[in-house]
């Protein structure tokens, strides 16, 4: 579990953050926040279990603080620490759920018997949601299966009347109607792989139940596992929350299905998140663009939660068993199964060698398959397959890759080797870039709004997303190199300049100057006047 600690009194949250043993309760993670708003931000970006919050606070209290917390989360567990018995704070503690008020200082029993307490309620909470008997129940059931299918035929393009689509929505109790959704799509990471002969299923419907319970809240959910192994969810906005952020919710709501899963059922999760679209005239074409995206944008990453864009597929089609036999190589290279595609295409081999030694038709007719998958996934990611394969290409423009079974084999499993290694430069390459707009973003707006949040949105990614990648390109964190940033340009304006103080602490992105000495003060040992003046 992830805890935060805040207080703008930082001895208080340097010493409850670093001085207790917080391991033994089963905490892994204690985040430090030396104001409200920078407790927002870290909980916008970290799956926080417990909050331990001062009540008076400059610029928000603790109790607003909760306020905001319950607006995006109802289940994280609030314990307030205050140096006032006043009742009024007391009260409305009590009113927003706060699972204990202490008064400063409390000894370690107090705060150790509320942070277990808060544990306990979580515990009891999330047990209850994933739990065995639970998830045999549900996989009993007959409906969800009715459902699935239903789900399933759509996203394959099967098409209905108004009529009938609306009444099997009925008839299956699916609270959905025509107007805007989102699909979520979920892939279970190598951790779940040693259940698959023994219990995954219930795996599944364990995680569709959490689904259920952490998305419902604010959407209708409808979930089914689709025929490449993901979690597919269909999501509409309950009408009474209309107003909730259409934008950033499912985000969030996801970052809290991945973190619960990787809690309580120990496996990770990968997850694509489509744009609104309308129900149900284009849930098929957003189906095939979320499960395209996996393959397009993230290549071998895992464990992440990503918003995808508008683009179109194609499908090639043919007569061969094994080519066009689900999966279909295009859909393969399009999730970023390299292994599963080589493993496709020895299976097309195979069934040449087998069945069509003899006739240069079905070799043919298996090449061209083979080739227009592969110059589809070229240009699909804006390059051209002779720019990618080089020479190779030269034995496609000429025929001579489809003379023979095993000339046909050399050069697709050549030509797959290729794509590959070229998907992954150019997984590289985007960070690169990533890398380099944050940083000159960063640097051209420090005076301006330069969060994490706002970072990401620059460079239109998800902000725990580009966290991610900057760590792996620079070795540091965002906010490691936003305060360094922001501590140079502050010594740079002092020793060059004779601004005021307020001045270089608005130009440098603090807009309470007392909070900027604070910091500077902690950082170099000396307040930023000192500094100035050498001593």
């Amino acid at each position: 579990m992830q805890m935060i600690i805040v207080d703008d009194e930082a001895h208080w949250v340097d010493n409850l953050s670093m001085h207790k043993p917080w391991h033994t309760l089963g905490i892994e993670q204690v985040h430090k926040a030396y104001s409200a708003h920078e407790a927002l931000q870290i909980l916008e970006t970290h799956p926080i279990d417990i909050v331990i919050s001062d009540v008076l606070m400059p610029e928000m209290t603790g109790i607003e603080l909760i306020e905001r917390i319950r607006m995006f989360d109802k289940k994280i567990k609030c314990i307030i620490l205050s140096g006032h018995s006043d009742f009024e704070f007391t009260k409305e503690a009590v009113r927003h759920q706060a699972v204990d008020y202490l008064l400063k200082p409390p000894t370690d029993n107090e705060l150790f018997d509320a942070v277990k307490a808060a544990i306990d309620q979580l515990n009891t909470e999330w047990e209850s949601i994933s739990s065995y008997e639970r998830t045999q129940y549900t996989l009993r059931e007959n409906l969800p299966l009715l459902r699935g299918q239903l789900l399933l035929d759509a996203f394959r393009g099967h098409r209905m009347s108004s009529d009938e689509w609306s009444r099997k929505l009925e008839n299956y109790g699916l609270p959905f109607r025509y107007g805007d959704c989102a699909l979520l799509l979920v892939r279970m990471e190598e951790e779940f792989g040693q259940y698959k002969n023994n219990g995954q299923q219930l795996l599944e419907y364990a995680i569709i139940n959490m689904a259920e319970e952490i998305i419902g809240e604010f959407t209708e959910v409808w979930g089914v596992k689709e025929e490449h192994g993901y979690l597919a969810f269909l999501l509409q906005l309950k009408e009474d929350h209309s107003d909730v952020g259409k934008e950033t919710v499912l985000e969030k709501l996801a970052m809290q299905l991945q973190y619960k899963v990787k809690q309580f059922l120990k496996g990770s999760l990968s997850i694509v998140i489509t744009e609104w679209f309308q129900f149900p005239s284009q849930l098929s074409d957003h189906y095939r663009q979320a499960s395209g995206y996996f393959r397009q944008i993230v290549g071998d990453e895992r464990e992440f939660v990503m918003s995808v864009g508008d683009h179109e597929q194609n499908v090639s089609k043919g007569t061969l068993d094994a080519i066009h036999m689900p999966p279909t190589l295009i859909n393969l290279l399009e999730v970023g199964r390299w292994d599963a595609a080589e493993d496709k295409l020895l299976t097309v081999f195979a069934e040449l060698d087998d069945r069509w030694s003899e006739s240069w038709e079905h070799c043919m007719e298996a090449g061209f398959s083979i080739a227009s998958s592969f110059t589809h996934i070229a240009h699909r990611n804006g390059n051209s397959l002779a720019n990618l394969i080089g020479p190779e290409i030269e034995s496609l423009q000429s025929g001579e890759a489809f003379s023979s079974i095993s000339k046909l084999r050399k050069w697709s499993l050549g030509v797959l080797g290729k794509l590959k290694e070229n998907a992954s430069n150019e997984i590289k390459d985007i960070r690169s870039t990533y890398v380099k707009k944050v940083q000159d973003f960063a640097e051209k707006n420090l005076h301006l709004d330069v969060s994490l949040r706002a970072l990401a949105d620059h460079v239109n990614l998800h902000p725990t997303h580009l966290s991610k990648i900057y760590k792996i390109e620079t070795g540091e964190g965002i906010s490691d190199y936003m305060s360094s940033l922001r501590m140079e340009r502050a010594c740079h304006l002092l020793k060059t300049t004779d601004k005021k103080v307020y001045q270089i602490s608005m130009e440098v992105g603090y807009l309470d100057p007392a909070y900027f000495i604070k910091v500077f003060k902690r950082q170099f040992g000396v307040t930023p006047q000192e500094f100035r003046d050498g001593i």
